[in-house]
């Protein structure tokens, strides 16, 4: 009697792993994981949202900082007429 038990645990241990791994299957089909982030539409999509934060923040400077550039004249006007002044004083 005391072979018995041995015996029998080892068809008792493939019929347990088998049904795990059938319940396995069945649970994994059904709840299938979340797609990876190394993807190429995981790609995709964080290149978008870093397109759409460089527009933001574009727009944002622009709108903060287009006052300066708007009809003003252009300081290298200036400076080239202050250089030709200058080369002609030293002839």
């Amino acid at each position: 009697m005391g072979d018995v038990l041995p015996a029998l645990s080892i068809p008792a241990l493939v019929l347990a792993s088998g049904m795990y791994a059938v319940a396995a299957t069945w649970w994994r089909r059904r709840h299938p994981a979340p797609p990876s982030p190394y993807t190429h539409q995981a790609a995709r999509l964080a290149e978008r949202a870093m397109l759409v934060d460089a527009e933001r923040i574009v727009d944002e400077a622009y709108g903060t900082l287009g006052g300066l550039y708007d009809g003003q004249p252009a300081p290298a006007h200036r400076a080239a007429a202050r250089s030709s002044h200058q080369v002609g004083a030293a002839s």
